[in-house]
């Protein structure tokens, strides 16, 4: 689902103005409530079995510093399961048949069926050109599309069990402000709920079947560890790092704090310039 993309320019962006370049750059550690140094984010995320990195998903500067963060733990030494919201899994078998090919970057994506407009493929294939130079497996990490409007129509097709309050609550406004503030029908929103939670279980699944370490490529909203992946994943040891457009009025990290997260929402804020688009609520 692209609601993440949309939540993120909503949510963590003005759309109507430039970012202030003093916080642009730098690094916020939740939980210390203090700036740190890439050294030491990179130092922190290599001890962690799951890495989650989330993105808006047309930002070009996030993507870069994902590749970054990437560079930094294979210089570690770390070979890890590259997992990607951006792969449908049920395109594994196939991804896989490409790789012991040993096609390039190009090819694996036509064999994972990479829906290249939607995802703006040459923001990503840096990403897969990474695992395929450095024999990092991929992990495809999503729901088909075919599965999730199956979810949207049928929600007791999730098995998953209920949310709680908090959560479903959260969810239902994030779908809300990703369709600019209308809100579906009923029925259809509670599928659609459903479908995004499917979407993280199915995701947390991936990755927990790994015998190693992983890193996840997904929208930021999948990444909160308060309603994403994270509440899925039998396991503490994960690390999640949200890429967070600045705006104009928020100069401070705690001013990010003030409904669209908490300080539990995620481990680190790697705050970027927000990338030039269009208001996609306009006309709406």
């Amino acid at each position: 689902m692209r609601i993440s993309s949309l939540l993120a320019c909503l949510a963590l962006a003005a759309c109507a103005h430039s970012p202030p370049q003093t916080l642009s750059g730098r690094i916020w550690d939740a939980r210390a409530e203090r700036y740190v140094a890439p050294e030491q984010l990179f130092e922190r995320a290599a001890k962690a079995r799951h890495l989650l990195l989330g993105e808006t998903h047309d930002n070009a500067e996030q993507h870069r510093l994902q590749l970054r963060v990437l560079e930094a733990l294979a210089a570690r030494g770390e070979t890890r399961v590259l997992a990607m919201e951006q792969l449908d899994s049920e395109r594994q078998a196939a991804i896989d048949a490409a790789r012991a090919a040993g096609v390039d970057a190009e090819r694996l994506a036509d064999a994972a069926q990479f829906e290249r407009k939607g995802w703006n493929w040459p923001l990503y294939k840096p990403l897969v050109e990474f695992a395929l130079a450095h024999g990092w497996p991929l992990a495809a990490a999503n729901l088909s599309r075919s599965d999730a409007r199956a979810v949207v129509a049928e929600p007791a097709r999730s098995r998953l069990a209920p949310a709680p309050p908090a959560v479903l609550a959260a969810l239902e406004r994030d779908i809300i402000e990703g369709h600019c503030g209308a809100a579906p029908p009923a029925a259809r929103l509670a599928g659609m709920v459903a479908a995004q939670r499917a979407r993280d279980a199915r995701m947390a699944e991936v990755l927990a079947a790994q015998r190693g370490g992983t890193v996840l490529i997904a929208g930021i909203g999948h990444v909160r560890r308060d309603r994403g992946v994270p509440l899925y994943i039998d396991s503490g040891d994960l690390v999640s790092i949200a890429f967070v457009e600045v705006q104009e009025d928020k100069r401070a990290p705690r001013d990010y704090f003030d409904g669209f997260a908490t300080r539990a929402s995620f481990d680190y804020l790697w705050f970027t310039p927000r990338a030039a688009r269009e208001d996609p609520c306009k006309g709406m």
